[in-house]
């Protein structure tokens, strides 16, 4: 019963997607129904500005730093990690938004610190250099993903954190699924934010 409400919590948390009410209540629009569709915040930065995008990326990390914490009181570090994974899942998947949410990649970014700050640089680092030496920000947050369980091995994480970031990795790489089969085929777009 308490792994249950660690869940239903971070899930609830994780649902609320913050660049969906930003867009909706702010800039007078949902970004879902602009640019690449997705409610993340690099879909925010390239719609509506960098600024949109940074907030975005804070407050979505704010909710995940916030449901493991919950759960690390609840059931220590088990608790910690349930609530992460959980956190991601309604993030994707959100039920205050009829199931369309982001790819998970603020919240990964999130799971990283939340595992050290060994491990959040290191996905960070990766994110960085591809991104700005590729002009994909797919292509980045897809290796930056692939970076979060390898960092949290190297790191010494205890298992259910390293089993955390396993799932979570998988999970954005699957979220990402249309732009890989973009990035074979040479037609996934360069990343431009709007000014």
């Amino acid at each position: 019963m308490t792994y249950i409400i660690i869940v239903l919590i971070a899930y609830l948390l994780g649902s609320f997607c913050a660049s969906i009410p930003l867009s909706k209540h702010v800039y007078g629009g949902d970004v879902r129904e602009k640019g690449s569709g997705n409610a993340g915040a690099t879909n925010m930065a390239r719609v509506y500005g960098m600024k949109a995008g940074i907030a975005t990326f804070v407050l979505d990390a704010v909710k995940t730093a916030a449901a493991m914490l919950i759960g690390a009181a609840i059931a220590g570090e088990a608790g910690k990690a349930l609530a992460g994974a959980a956190c991601i899942v309604g993030h994707c998947w959100p039920v205050y938004f009829s199931f369309r949410g982001g790819k998970g990649v603020s919240v990964g970014a999130a799971l990283g610190l939340m595992t050290g700050l060994p491990v959040f640089a290191a996905i960070i680092a990766v994110f960085f250099a591809v991104s700005l030496s590729t002009h994909k920000v797919s292509l980045g947050s897809i290796c930056a993903a692939a970076a979060l369980p390898i960092s949290a091995w190297l790191a010494n994480a205890d298992a259910p954190m390293l089993s955390m970031c396993v799932f979570s990795a998988l999970l954005v790489i699957f979220m990402h699924r249309s732009n890989i089969r973009r990035l074979i085929s040479g037609t996934e777009g360069d990343f431009h934010a709007k000014k």
